[in-house]
Protein backbone atom coordinates (compact mmCIF):
# COMPACT_ATOMS: atom_id res chain seq x y z
CA UNK A 1 0.00 0.00 0.00
CA UNK A 2 1.17 3.33 -1.02
CA UNK A 3 -0.02 7.14 -1.73
CA UNK A 4 1.30 8.71 -4.70
CA UNK A 5 2.52 12.29 -4.86
CA UNK A 6 2.14 14.05 -8.00
CA UNK A 7 4.26 17.56 -7.66
CA UNK A 8 3.08 20.46 -9.88
CA UNK A 9 5.17 23.36 -8.66
CA UNK A 10 3.64 26.64 -7.16
CA UNK A 11 4.82 28.60 -3.77
CA UNK A 12 5.27 24.88 -1.65
CA UNK A 13 8.05 24.12 -4.08
CA UNK A 14 9.73 28.00 -4.42
CA UNK A 15 12.91 27.66 -2.48
CA UNK A 16 15.63 28.90 -5.01
CA UNK A 17 15.97 32.54 -6.43
CA UNK A 18 15.49 34.04 -9.87
CA UNK A 19 18.42 36.10 -11.46
CA UNK A 20 19.18 39.06 -10.33
CA UNK A 21 17.25 41.45 -12.09
CA UNK A 22 14.09 40.01 -11.14
CA UNK A 23 15.11 41.36 -7.28
CA UNK A 24 15.86 38.17 -6.24
CA UNK A 25 12.32 36.21 -6.34
CA UNK A 26 12.08 32.83 -5.63
CA UNK A 27 10.82 30.19 -8.28
CA UNK A 28 10.16 26.95 -8.29
CA UNK A 29 13.17 24.85 -7.61
CA UNK A 30 12.35 22.03 -5.28
CA UNK A 31 11.36 18.63 -6.86
CA UNK A 32 9.06 15.87 -4.49
CA UNK A 33 11.83 14.21 -3.16
CA UNK A 34 12.97 17.22 -1.87
CA UNK A 35 9.15 18.50 -0.35
CA UNK A 36 9.32 14.76 1.13
CA UNK A 37 12.70 15.07 2.99
CA UNK A 38 11.84 18.15 4.38
CA UNK A 39 8.51 16.67 6.34
CA UNK A 40 9.47 15.76 9.72
CA UNK A 41 7.62 12.70 10.71
CA UNK A 42 6.03 11.74 7.52
CA UNK A 43 7.55 7.98 8.43
CA UNK A 44 4.48 8.19 10.79
CA UNK A 45 1.85 8.11 8.41
CA UNK A 46 2.59 4.41 7.84
CA UNK A 47 2.81 4.81 4.16
CA UNK A 48 5.23 5.13 1.47
CA UNK A 49 4.76 8.34 -0.91
CA UNK A 50 5.62 7.02 -4.35
CA UNK A 51 6.41 10.56 -6.20
CA UNK A 52 5.96 11.68 -9.57
CA UNK A 53 7.09 15.16 -10.11
CA UNK A 54 4.94 16.14 -13.29
CA UNK A 55 6.04 20.19 -14.12
CA UNK A 56 6.89 22.83 -11.82
CA UNK A 57 4.65 25.67 -12.66
CA UNK A 58 3.10 28.00 -11.15
CA UNK A 59 -0.47 27.64 -10.94
CA UNK A 60 -1.62 29.99 -13.02
CA UNK A 61 -0.59 28.14 -16.21
CA UNK A 62 -2.62 25.80 -15.45
CA UNK A 63 -4.79 24.34 -17.61
CA UNK A 64 -8.12 22.18 -17.90
CA UNK A 65 -6.09 20.10 -20.23
CA UNK A 66 -3.36 19.49 -17.61
CA UNK A 67 -5.50 18.58 -14.55
CA UNK A 68 -7.43 16.26 -17.11
CA UNK A 69 -3.96 14.41 -17.24
CA UNK A 70 -3.35 14.56 -13.95
CA UNK A 71 -6.17 12.66 -13.06
CA UNK A 72 -5.36 10.24 -16.02
CA UNK A 73 -1.72 9.76 -13.74
CA UNK A 74 -3.69 9.80 -10.52
CA UNK A 75 -6.38 6.90 -11.79
CA UNK A 76 -3.03 5.04 -13.41
CA UNK A 77 -1.83 5.04 -9.96
CA UNK A 78 -5.15 4.11 -8.34
CA UNK A 79 -4.99 0.77 -10.44
CA UNK A 80 -1.53 0.35 -9.88
CA UNK A 81 -2.33 -0.33 -6.31
CA UNK A 82 -2.33 3.20 -4.68
CA UNK A 83 -4.31 3.87 -1.90
CA UNK A 84 -4.75 7.52 -2.08
CA UNK A 85 -3.17 10.67 -4.04
CA UNK A 86 -1.86 13.83 -2.92
CA UNK A 87 -1.30 16.62 -5.24
CA UNK A 88 0.79 20.02 -4.40
CA UNK A 89 0.66 23.01 -6.74
CA UNK A 90 0.13 26.94 -6.52
CA UNK A 91 -2.84 28.31 -4.59
CA UNK A 92 -4.06 30.94 -6.90
CA UNK A 93 -6.05 28.55 -8.76
CA UNK A 94 -6.72 25.71 -6.07
CA UNK A 95 -10.59 26.12 -5.62
CA UNK A 96 -10.95 25.96 -9.41
CA UNK A 97 -8.59 22.68 -9.99
CA UNK A 98 -10.07 20.74 -7.14
CA UNK A 99 -13.32 21.62 -8.23
CA UNK A 100 -12.10 19.99 -11.83
CA UNK A 101 -10.82 17.00 -10.13
CA UNK A 102 -13.82 16.10 -8.46
CA UNK A 103 -15.77 16.66 -11.25
CA UNK A 104 -13.74 14.02 -12.94
CA UNK A 105 -12.80 11.62 -10.44
CA UNK A 106 -13.74 8.28 -10.55
CA UNK A 107 -12.73 6.50 -7.82
CA UNK A 108 -13.31 5.36 -3.69
CA UNK A 109 -9.46 6.26 -3.01
CA UNK A 110 -8.83 10.10 -1.50
CA UNK A 111 -7.64 12.86 -4.06
CA UNK A 112 -6.01 15.44 -2.23
CA UNK A 113 -4.85 18.63 -2.95
CA UNK A 114 -2.51 21.34 -0.79
CA UNK A 115 -0.26 23.86 -1.57
CA UNK A 116 1.73 26.57 0.69
CA UNK A 117 0.66 29.85 1.38
CA UNK A 118 4.72 30.92 2.56
CA UNK A 119 7.21 29.60 0.65
CA UNK A 120 10.68 27.72 2.22
CA UNK A 121 12.77 30.68 2.21
CA UNK A 122 10.57 32.60 4.84
CA UNK A 123 10.24 32.11 8.28
CA UNK A 124 7.72 29.68 9.52
CA UNK A 125 7.15 28.01 5.95
CA UNK A 126 3.41 26.03 5.99
CA UNK A 127 4.35 23.80 3.25
CA UNK A 128 5.82 20.65 5.26
CA UNK A 129 2.87 20.44 7.50
CA UNK A 130 0.41 20.48 4.30
CA UNK A 131 2.19 18.10 2.85
CA UNK A 132 2.17 16.54 6.00
CA UNK A 133 -1.25 16.61 6.51
CA UNK A 134 -2.57 15.96 2.93
CA UNK A 135 -0.17 12.44 3.31
CA UNK A 136 -2.34 11.38 6.41
CA UNK A 137 -5.91 12.45 4.88
CA UNK A 138 -4.77 10.12 1.30
CA UNK A 139 -3.71 7.29 3.55
CA UNK A 140 -7.06 7.79 5.61
CA UNK A 141 -9.90 5.01 5.27
CA UNK A 142 -12.29 7.29 6.68
CA UNK A 143 -11.30 10.51 3.82
CA UNK A 144 -13.15 7.52 1.16
CA UNK A 145 -15.77 8.07 -1.00
CA UNK A 146 -15.04 11.90 -0.19
CA UNK A 147 -13.76 12.87 -3.68
CA UNK A 148 -11.29 15.67 -4.50
CA UNK A 149 -10.37 17.85 -1.24
CA UNK A 150 -8.40 20.33 -0.21
CA UNK A 151 -6.05 19.88 2.77
CA UNK A 152 -4.83 23.37 4.34
CA UNK A 153 -3.67 24.79 7.94
CA UNK A 154 -4.82 21.68 9.23
CA UNK A 155 -8.18 21.49 7.75
CA UNK A 156 -10.20 19.61 5.51
CA UNK A 157 -12.28 21.33 2.97
CA UNK A 158 -14.35 19.49 -0.04
CA UNK A 159 -13.38 20.61 -3.37
CA UNK A 160 -17.18 21.51 -4.05
CA UNK A 161 -17.15 24.01 -1.14
CA UNK A 162 -13.11 25.26 -0.78
CA UNK A 163 -12.39 28.84 -1.87
CA UNK A 164 -9.45 31.19 -1.18
CA UNK A 165 -9.99 34.15 0.76
CA UNK A 166 -7.15 35.96 0.88
CA UNK A 167 -4.23 36.72 -0.93
CA UNK A 168 -1.15 36.19 1.57
CA UNK A 169 -2.53 34.25 5.03
CA UNK A 170 -1.66 31.00 6.10
CA UNK A 171 -5.64 30.61 6.79
CA UNK A 172 -6.41 31.50 3.30
CA UNK A 173 -8.67 28.75 2.89
CA UNK A 174 -12.08 28.45 3.86
CA UNK A 175 -15.33 26.85 2.79
CA UNK A 176 -17.76 29.86 3.46
CA UNK A 177 -20.68 27.94 2.57
CA UNK A 178 -20.00 24.90 5.19
CA UNK A 179 -16.89 24.93 6.86
CA UNK A 180 -14.32 21.93 6.62
CA UNK A 181 -15.26 18.74 6.58
CA UNK A 182 -12.65 17.58 9.16
CA UNK A 183 -9.37 18.47 10.75
CA UNK A 184 -6.19 16.54 10.98
CA UNK A 185 -4.51 17.01 14.67
CA UNK A 186 -1.50 14.46 16.26
CA UNK A 187 -1.63 12.40 12.96
CA UNK A 188 -5.42 12.05 13.30
CA UNK A 189 -7.90 12.47 10.63
CA UNK A 190 -10.99 13.50 11.87
CA UNK A 191 -14.08 13.71 9.70
CA UNK A 192 -17.66 15.27 10.21
CA UNK A 193 -18.81 15.48 6.78
CA UNK A 194 -18.85 15.75 3.05
CA UNK A 195 -20.30 16.01 -0.37
CA UNK A 196 -22.50 13.33 -1.73
CA UNK A 197 -21.03 11.35 -4.70
CA UNK A 198 -22.17 12.44 -8.22
CA UNK A 199 -21.05 9.93 -10.70
CA UNK A 200 -17.64 11.38 -12.62
CA UNK A 201 -18.36 13.51 -15.64
CA UNK A 202 -16.36 11.58 -18.72
CA UNK A 203 -15.04 14.50 -20.68
CA UNK A 204 -11.57 14.12 -23.20
CA UNK A 205 -9.53 17.25 -23.51
CA UNK A 206 -9.84 17.80 -27.23
CA UNK A 207 -13.61 18.23 -26.30
CA UNK A 208 -12.35 20.98 -23.80
CA UNK A 209 -10.09 22.77 -25.75
CA UNK A 210 -13.00 23.30 -28.17
CA UNK A 211 -15.52 24.56 -25.85
CA UNK A 212 -15.11 28.65 -24.95
CA UNK A 213 -16.90 29.86 -21.84
CA UNK A 214 -17.52 33.53 -21.31
CA UNK A 215 -17.43 35.27 -17.67
CA UNK A 216 -18.60 38.75 -16.90
CA UNK A 217 -18.42 40.27 -13.10
CA UNK A 218 -21.30 42.53 -13.21
CA UNK A 219 -20.50 45.99 -11.06
CA UNK A 220 -21.71 49.43 -9.91
CA UNK A 221 -23.07 51.35 -13.12
CA UNK A 222 -22.09 48.93 -15.62
CA UNK A 223 -22.14 49.42 -18.91
CA UNK A 224 -23.48 45.99 -20.82
CA UNK A 225 -21.51 46.67 -24.18
CA UNK A 226 -18.91 45.73 -21.74
CA UNK A 227 -20.48 41.85 -21.86
CA UNK A 228 -18.39 39.99 -24.43
CA UNK A 229 -19.78 36.55 -25.73
CA UNK A 230 -18.46 36.64 -29.15
CA UNK A 231 -17.31 33.32 -30.14
CA UNK A 232 -18.40 31.72 -26.96
CA UNK A 233 -20.45 28.61 -26.85
CA UNK A 234 -21.63 29.05 -22.92
CA UNK A 235 -21.27 31.96 -20.36
CA UNK A 236 -21.40 32.63 -16.71
CA UNK A 237 -22.20 36.24 -15.58
CA UNK A 238 -21.28 36.76 -11.64
CA UNK A 239 -24.39 39.16 -10.39
CA UNK A 240 -24.89 41.53 -7.42
CA UNK A 241 -26.43 40.09 -3.82
CA UNK A 242 -28.33 37.10 -4.86
CA UNK A 243 -28.46 37.13 -8.45
CA UNK A 244 -28.97 41.04 -9.69
CA UNK A 245 -28.06 42.77 -12.65
CA UNK A 246 -28.51 46.52 -14.03
CA UNK A 247 -31.75 46.10 -15.82
CA UNK A 248 -29.96 46.96 -19.11
CA UNK A 249 -28.10 44.13 -18.61
CA UNK A 250 -31.54 42.04 -18.70
CA UNK A 251 -33.15 41.74 -22.39
CA UNK A 252 -29.52 40.92 -23.50
CA UNK A 253 -28.94 38.18 -21.19
CA UNK A 254 -32.33 37.21 -22.16
CA UNK A 255 -31.08 37.09 -26.11
CA UNK A 256 -27.75 35.32 -25.36
CA UNK A 257 -30.16 32.40 -23.47
CA UNK A 258 -31.09 31.75 -27.21
CA UNK A 259 -27.61 31.04 -28.57
CA UNK A 260 -26.00 29.40 -25.90
CA UNK A 261 -26.40 28.24 -22.17
CA UNK A 262 -25.97 31.24 -19.79
CA UNK A 263 -25.60 30.73 -15.62
CA UNK A 264 -26.53 33.13 -13.50
CA UNK A 265 -23.86 33.23 -10.09
CA UNK A 266 -23.52 35.44 -7.54
CA UNK A 267 -20.49 37.58 -7.08
CA UNK A 268 -20.71 37.85 -3.25
CA UNK A 269 -18.49 34.62 -2.40
CA UNK A 270 -21.36 32.91 -0.51
CA UNK A 271 -24.68 31.90 -0.14
CA UNK A 272 -27.16 30.68 -3.13
CA UNK A 273 -28.75 32.55 -6.02
CA UNK A 274 -32.24 33.20 -4.97
CA UNK A 275 -35.36 31.40 -7.13
CA UNK A 276 -37.99 33.81 -6.92
CA UNK A 277 -38.18 36.27 -3.92
CA UNK A 278 -37.28 39.55 -6.04
CA UNK A 279 -39.37 40.28 -9.00
CA UNK A 280 -37.86 43.97 -10.85
CA UNK A 281 -35.73 44.15 -14.33
CA UNK A 282 -32.69 42.53 -13.70
CA UNK A 283 -33.93 40.65 -11.10
CA UNK A 284 -32.80 36.78 -10.01
CA UNK A 285 -36.95 35.82 -11.15
CA UNK A 286 -36.58 37.77 -14.00
CA UNK A 287 -33.98 36.34 -15.30
CA UNK A 288 -34.46 32.60 -14.98
CA UNK A 289 -37.65 33.58 -16.40
CA UNK A 290 -35.56 35.21 -19.47
CA UNK A 291 -33.62 31.64 -19.87
CA UNK A 292 -30.79 31.46 -17.63
CA UNK A 293 -29.90 28.72 -15.71
CA UNK A 294 -29.46 29.41 -11.27
CA UNK A 295 -25.89 28.17 -10.53
CA UNK A 296 -27.69 27.70 -6.97
CA UNK A 297 -24.50 27.84 -4.54
CA UNK A 298 -21.76 27.11 -7.09
CA UNK A 299 -19.60 30.69 -6.89
CA UNK A 300 -19.17 32.08 -10.60
CA UNK A 301 -15.70 30.29 -11.13
CA UNK A 302 -16.81 26.86 -10.23
CA UNK A 303 -19.52 27.77 -12.41
CA UNK A 304 -17.59 28.39 -15.39
CA UNK A 305 -15.52 25.28 -14.53
CA UNK A 306 -19.16 23.19 -14.47
CA UNK A 307 -20.75 24.98 -17.36
CA UNK A 308 -17.01 24.01 -19.57
CA UNK A 309 -17.17 20.45 -18.38
CA UNK A 310 -20.75 19.78 -19.47
CA UNK A 311 -20.76 21.55 -23.09
CA UNK A 312 -17.47 19.48 -23.28
CA UNK A 313 -19.00 16.49 -22.44
CA UNK A 314 -22.18 17.11 -25.26
CA UNK A 315 -24.72 18.74 -23.04
CA UNK A 316 -27.36 20.67 -24.28
CA UNK A 317 -28.73 23.22 -22.38
CA UNK A 318 -31.40 20.91 -20.20
CA UNK A 319 -28.15 18.81 -19.35
CA UNK A 320 -26.53 21.97 -18.41
CA UNK A 321 -29.60 22.85 -15.80
CA UNK A 322 -29.51 19.35 -14.77
CA UNK A 323 -26.15 19.94 -13.83
CA UNK A 324 -26.53 22.52 -11.89
CA UNK A 325 -29.72 21.21 -10.30
CA UNK A 326 -27.67 18.63 -9.02
CA UNK A 327 -24.62 20.08 -7.89
CA UNK A 328 -25.33 23.46 -7.80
Amino acid sequence: MSVALFTLGGTIAMAGHGPGRDGGTVVARLSGADLTAAVPRLADVGVPLEVQDIEAVPSARLTFARILDLVRRASDAVRDGAHGIVVTQGTDTLEETAFLADLLWPHDEPFVMTGAMRNPTLAGPDGPANLLAAAHVAAAPQARGLGALVVMNDEIHAARWVRKAHSASTGAFVSPNAGPIGSVYEGRVGVHGGVPRRAPVEVDAAALAGVRVGFHTVVLDDDPSMMNAEGCDGFVVAGFGVGHVPPAFAPILGDLTQRMPVVLASRTGAGPVLRGTYGAVGSETDLQRRGLINAGMLDPYKARVLLRVMLAAGAGRDGVAAAFAERG
